[in-house]
């Protein structure tokens, strides 16, 4: 069964890229690079689906993404 996710990719103060799963509680890595961070994401989005097993829930769509100034 293939499945596709979106990945929140940001990166951090000491220039690590960050990937998080919205749709799946828990799922995030970071890596160096991005190519590093697509292939870790993917063994993390496994992971996570092994974890969770029947109960998984069906990706999310992804609308938009917008920055908020406080």
């Amino acid at each position: 069964m293939w499945k596709e996710f979106t990945v929140i990719i940001e990166r951090d103060e000491e220039g690590f890229f960050v990937g998080t799963v919205p749709s799946l509680k828990g799922c995030h890595t970071q890596a160096r690079s991005l190519d590093e961070l697509m292939e870790r994401t993917k063994e993390a989005i496994h992971l996570c689906l092994e974890v969770e097993g029947e109960t998984a829930p069906e990706p999310l769509q992804l609308v938009g993404v917008q920055k908020v100034a406080l």
